[in-house]
């Protein structure tokens, strides 16, 4: 039986022969990186061996990482006992991991995920900045995101009762549906996506749906294939997603109705995962 070499068609931009109207293929650019985890660089046991507060509360911090179960309520630890060398040492061994999130208000709540997923740096400042609380917390989102973004939101969303701005074509439909959605959503509810990028919504449309949501307090940024932004509205569960790839180009833009939108949180596979990482790290100093 005689074998015949099969030819390779090859895709991509510049391999396809040009159309008769001058049109070319085009493909958006993909994301080219993906944050990973990365070690922390481990001092020496000599080096950090009288500062034993931290490593005691690491040592508690993993036993919580290695129980932690699906809607466990988040576990806090205070730092305020910590002295300057203790949260210096627990700066170093946990640094920043891929989200971020601002928490505005009366004060303003800042809140960085480590490089061990599920585990959160929490810290409360006053309007002038200065740190009121230092608080590290395993959760799968900090509590606080969930207890106090919607709280005092909207619970409909209503057309206004004047003449709809030029333009807007395809807005109102949508503002039914999340008015809808928004209702029945309960915590054991799926959330509900509506895809912006596959409607035909003009820039008045969304212009006008962005006006009509407003801004909530919640801000979130999730750096990993790419970068996804997060912001909460004045709709009671009613979030603003959007991805951008690495050259900062909106990939996708989506509205999703949910209590907290999937990608921010930890799942639970990647906070068994950091149980065990924390473990590495601290096998050095037992």
């Amino acid at each position: 039986m005689g074998y015949y070499e099969l030819p390779v068609a090859a895709v991509g931009v510049g391999t396809q022969p040009s159309e008769t109207d001058g049109a070319e293929l085009n493909y958006q650019a993909m994301p080219e990186s993906m944050s990973t985890f990365a070690m922390p660089e481990i001092p020496e046991p000599e080096v950090v061996g009288d500062l034993l507060q931290a490593r005691q509360l690491l040592d508690d911090v993993q036993g919580v990482l290695r129980d932690y179960r699906v809607g466990d309520p988040p576990s806090l630890f205070e730092l305020s006992d910590l002295d300057r060398d203790n949260l210096a040492l627990l700066d170093q061994l946990l640094g920043e991991g891929e989200v971020s999130i601002v928490v505005a208000g009366k004060s303003q709540t800042r809140i960085q995920e480590s490089v061990l997923a599920g585990l959160w740096r929490v810290r409360y400042l006053d309007r002038e900045g200065t740190l009121l609380r230092d608080t590290l917390e395993v959760a799968d989102i900090p509590g606080l995101v969930r207890q106090a973004t919607f709280a005092a939101a909207a619970e409909h969303l209503v057309l206004p009762d004047a003449p709809l701005p030029e333009g807007v074509l395809n807005a109102p439909p949508l503002v039914a549906e999340l008015d809808e959605k928004s209702l029945a959503y309960r915590p054991a509810v799926p959330p509900h996506v509506i895809n912006l990028t596959l409607l035909p919504q003009t820039e008045q449309d969304l212009a006008f749906l962005d006006q009509l949501l407003g801004a909530g307090s919640v801000t979130i940024l999730s750096r990993g294939y790419g970068n996804c932004r997060i912001t909460s509205t004045q709709m009671r569960y009613v979030w603003w997603v959007q991805y951008f790839n690495s050259q900062d180009n909106n990939i996708l833009n989506t509205l999703e109705v949910t209590d907290v939108p999937a990608v921010a949180c930890a799942a639970p596979e990647d906070i068994a995962d950091s149980a065990q990482r924390l473990n590495e790290i601290l096998e050095i100093y037992r």
